[in-house]
């Protein structure tokens, strides 16, 4: 019996390992770039092993909330409950630029990812300056009442039901966030969520009638750094990539 169970449990061997290797170069090599991407001019924001070109917003290294964990950028809520936690930001600012990456939240989850973030002590938020697309359990998160504050909007800002189509609590969702020359385009899933000229009357419009009206910096700048939100809850974030433009 056991002549007969020893190749059987290597052929299943061979078949899961086969199949996990298959799932993860669906998306490509994790956290690494073809050759193509480097030509052109992709550069890898997370490296899938450090921390390495982030810090916490307004210090000088990254807080304890942020961990690598199976080569993906994860807000520990473990972590964050012994208090030295904050949202995640790049070293470098950036302002015509295409990035790209794959998020993945947990049950009832909320986070964001926060661009044209200015870094300064007088601003206690990544959200205080910088716009957000939405990542979000849209089924059980609590804030998903409106339709602008589902996953892949423009947060508070623009986008409809129809189009924030994430995958199942649990699996990673595609992002593209494109700005260039103030243009801003979102996808989400290979869906267009966000197409817009920043600054324009219809950009104007939008702002006048979002929470956001009333603050003066908000949405001011055309460049900043790239920002992942702690808002308690367990999110991952891999395949960090950007090109400028």
């Amino acid at each position: 019996m056991r002549k007969i169970l020893l190749p059987l449990a290597c052929l299943l061997f061979v078949f899961y390992s086969c199949s996990s290797t298959k799932k993860v170069a669906s998306y490509g090599t994790l956290n690494q770039l073809t050759a193509k991407e480097q030509q052109e001019g992709w550069v890898l924001l997370f490296d899938g092993k450090t921390t390495n070109g982030w810090h916490s917003y307004n210090r000088n290294s990254v807080s304890d909330n942020w961990k690598v964990i199976d080569g993906a950028l994860v807000m520990d809520t473990t972590a964050r409950a012994g208090g030295n936690s904050g949202d995640i930001v790049t070293n470098d600012a950036y302002e015509n630029y295409e990035f790209a990456t794959q998020w993945r939240i947990s049950e009832g989850g909320n986070s964001g990812i926060i661009f044209n973030v200015k870094e300064d002590p007088k601003y206690s938020n990544t959200y205080t300056t910088g716009p957000e697309m939405q990542v979000l359990d849209n089924i059980k998160a609590e804030d998903n009442k409106k339709e602008n504050h589902l996953a892949g909007l423009l947060y508070d800002i623009s986008g409809t039901a129809a189009l924030s189509k994430p995958k199942p609590v649990g699996e990673w969702n595609d992002v593209r966030i494109i700005q260039n020359n103030g243009h801003l385009t979102f996808y989400f899933n290979g869906t267009k969520t966000l197409d817009i000229q920043e600054g324009s009357e219809e950009w104007k419009n939008l702002i006048a009638n979002s929470k956001f009206k009333t603050w003066p910096d908000f949405a001011t700048s055309p460049n900043g750094k790239i920002a992942f939100q702690d808002h308690g809850h367990e999110v991952a974030f891999r395949n960090i990539k950007i090109r400028r433009l």
